[in-house]
């Protein structure tokens, strides 16, 4: 049996799991740990300029691929900067594995310098958590980290490891296990055929449904089933911002988003609706608004692999617990089995007559710019037509998220990545440069602002590194829009602190780094260096564009009513 020390065992474990793209920075608590990494070159490091980055990159990679993103950080320091990504990642169910440093044994509770418990700071935001006690339980742990990180409802898990554990001097034996079993953590798998057959005879009567799908979808690699199930029943189909992309936003009988920044149809069909087959979603309340007014006349069927979001915050009439693939596969079944197609069609087809009647009301109409100006809505619908809506986005946290997620059609899953629950600003950059390398041939454009785009953006110097080469389309107004956006409708104008009075020359800071910097100051070379910026592929490109300061993002619920009471246009209420 091969004797390796503990770093080398780590490494090992990482490569015999299948990792290719570790993300970290090194300290003194790893440097066992980097010089294992460097003496093979089967897991590629990537160094970034800030820990937080790592941990972002982690998340984003993870997202893109369904792989589990590994992050590497020394104690102390690093091990806190990452906990914004950690946070990010457990809100939004994305499976990740954080591999902090620690001091050494002895010292630990000692306040020895660079220490903190890593442990207990993420405790409230991990899935769960180790603390190596000895260099030979390293290889067991990787395996249930992964294991515990992917299986059941996602999230993050952190293994924090003492330097003493990863000692090249001491040797043990190494092997990786094949499988792991854990006594207490038994994860759901399929659904209860009972409830899904109580689930099939409500959908088949039904006269008002909608399908109400989420990330679950997303991450439980649903969305071809989701799509079949929606075409067999002839439903209208509306995803959460996480689950865009679950259902081709191009489809017919896609209605768009839901939820605060919801379409008008998608919110006056949830509110309207009989029966809502709500697939891995969590009712959460960007969507519900006020519970206690949501959707009245609905029946709820609800299917989640995680038992404690059922009828957390909207009561399940039909609770499924399970994982949502083998859940709509056996629905799948059944209504096959049954014959059944496009079920109380009549009924259906006065319901789809209703939603087109709403779509005509609203539609995501906006008012046009003034003569050389340009609309936020403008610049995305642009970015559709030059990239074939084919590019992956990612997106930073604000208006321009709101506008990226409504304005671009998401025809598949893992193509727009975005922080949801957690609403981080920052992300974008990272997110995009982990999608980048995760694949490389496709293009991936990050949406921003000139707000979020300063809180990671010295990672262009790992851009610069690694020749990863995105497309950042900065949606500049001068402010902080979604801010200034409440100032404007709550607090009569009163901008505390919104706008971004001293910005840099993007271009130049572009420069500076070794990539390209394009401004677009008017309506009439939007498309054409649009396209000049996308053509470039050896380096990063940041389209800077100036948009109209004064735009708002509607349709917008509000607050503490129902999903049917929304204002759709400065002072134009339903």
């Amino acid at each position: 049996m091969e004797l390796l020390s503990g770093g080398e065992m780590l490494i090992r474990a990482l490569a015999d799991e299948g990792v290719e793209h570790v993300f970290g920075y090194p300290g003194g608590a790893v440097l066992h740990i980097y010089d294992a990494l460097f003496q093979q070159d089967k897991v590629q490091h990537v160094l970034v300029r800030h820990e937080q980055a790592a941990g972002h990159m982690a998340d984003a990679y993870s997202r893109s691929t369904g792989r589990t993103g590994v992050v590497l950080v020394t104690s102390g320091p690093g091990a806190t900067n990452t906990v914004t990504p950690i946070a990010t990642a457990y809100m939004d169910s994305i499976p990740m594995v954080i591999i902090s440093g620690q001091v050494a044994t002895h010292l630990i509770g000692e306040d020895a310098f660079q220490e903190t418990d890593m442990v207990g700071i993420s405790r409230p935001i991990v899935k769960h958590s180790f603390q190596v006690r000895h260099a030979s339980e390293i290889p067991a742990i990787i395996k249930k980290a992964f294991y515990i990180a992917a299986s059941g409802r996602p999230g993050p898990v952190v293994v924090d490891i003492p330097k003493d554990a990863t000692n090249p001097a001491e040797k043990f034996a190494y092997e990786y296990p094949e499988k792991v079993k854990l006594r207490s953590y038994q994860p759901p798998a399929r659904g209860h055929s009972g409830q899904i057959r109580k689930a099939i005879d409500e959908l088949v009567v039904a006269k008002r449904p909608v399908i109400y799908s989420g990330g679950g979808v997303i991450q439980g690699n649903a969305a071809s089933l989701l799509t079949e199930l929606g075409h067999r029943l002839g439903f209208p189909v509306t995803n959460t911002l996480m689950g865009l992309g679950g259902f081709p936003g191009s489809d017919p009988q896609f209605i768009g988003m839901l939820g605060m920044h919801g379409t008008y149809e998608a919110n006056m069909a949830m509110h309207h609706a009989d029966l809502i087959l709500c697939v891995g979603a969590r009712f959460d309340d960007r969507v519900t608004n006020n519970p206690a007014k949501f959707c009245p006349d609905a029946k709820v069927i609800h299917i989640d692999i995680d038992p404690a979001t059922i009828s957390k915050t909207i009561t399940a009439h039909i609770p499924i617990v399970g994982a949502v693939e083998p859940v709509l596969a056996e629905m799948l079944v059944q209504l096959k089995q049954m014959g059944i197609e496009k079920p109380n069609a009549e009924a259906i087809d006065q319901w789809w007559v209703q939603i087109n009647e709403w779509r005509k009301r609203h539609g995501l109409r906006y008012e046009p710019a003034s003569p050389g100006e340009m609309k936020p809505q403008e610049v995305v619908e642009a970015l559709y037509k030059i990239t074939d809506g084919k590019a992956i986005i990612t997106s930073d946290v604000g208006q321009h998220q709101m506008f990226g997620a409504l304005y671009y059609k998401y025809d598949e899953p893992r193509q727009w990545i975005n922080s949801g629950g957690l609403g981080t600003m920052g992300v974008g950059l990272p997110y995009a440069m982990a999608c980048k390398l995760a694949f490389p041939e496709k293009q991936v454009v990050c949406i921003t602002g000139e707000a979020s785009i300063q809180m990671c953006i010295q990672e262009l110097s790992t851009c610069t590194q690694y020749g990863i080469s995105v497309k950042i389309l900065c949606l500049n107004n001068r402010a902080l829009g979604m801010v200034k956006q409440w100032q404007d409708m709550n607090y009569e104008g009163r901008h505390s602190s919104s706008y971004m009075e001293s910005l840099p020359d993007f271009t130049k800071l572009m420069e500076s780094y070794g990539h390209v910097g394009i401004q677009i100051n008017h309506q009439d070379e939007l498309e054409s260096k649009l396209a000049e910026a996308m053509a470039i592929t050896d380096k990063c490109v940041f389209i800077n564009v100036m948009v109209d300061p004064k735009e708002h993002v509607y349709p917008m619920q509000i607050a503490g009513q129902s999903m049917r009471d929304m204002w759709l246009a400065k002072g134009e209420r339903t």
